[in-house]
């Protein structure tokens, strides 16, 4: 009986602070809901400024017939013919390893001999038996950006 008396209270109790409150919270709930809005909305172009702000590399960086590994990104980055630029995930479809170096037309891993075409990442050489997925990127005059 002490336990259903002392439960009715703390309901009592609970419930004047939460009708208490309400007005006022409501009240000034509206003025930062619209904030966020405005927020929200400035933030979107800087997003845009940011994403194409930082070239990954200079279109001069990827020789033609190779390509250049990007270790901190997980990017490898080739020119398999003249002008035309591909990206691939830098991570070994075979144990996990980043590739390391590309060489004579291939993206190598050095962790277990693994080989893939810089034109397509397709596998040229095991033991991987999937290719690199391939990455967005756009050129921009000079400039190699992620997509």
């Amino acid at each position: 009986m002490m336990l259903g008396a002392g439960g009715a209270g703390l309901a009592a109790v609970l419930t004047a602070c939460a009708s208490y409150g309400s007005p006022t919270t409501e009240a000034s709930a509206e003025p930062p809901a619209e904030e966020p809005a405005e927020e929200a909305s400035s933030a979107a172009p800087k997003k845009k400024a940011a994403s194409k702000g930082k070239a990954l590399a200079a279109t001069a960086d990827i020789p033609e017939g190779g390509g250049k590994v990007f270790e901190s990104q997980k990017i490898v980055v080739t020119q398999p013919t003249a002008g035309d630029f591909k990206a691939f995930t830098a991570v070994c479809t075979h144990a996990g390893c980043t590739v390391a170096t590309v060489q004579n037309k291939t993206i190598n891993c050095p962790c277990h001999g693994s080989k893939f075409s810089i034109e397509d990442g397709s596998v040229a050489d095991g033991p991987a038996g999937a290719p690199l997925a391939e990455k967005k990127i756009t050129v921009d005059g000079d400039s190699i950006r992620l997509a």
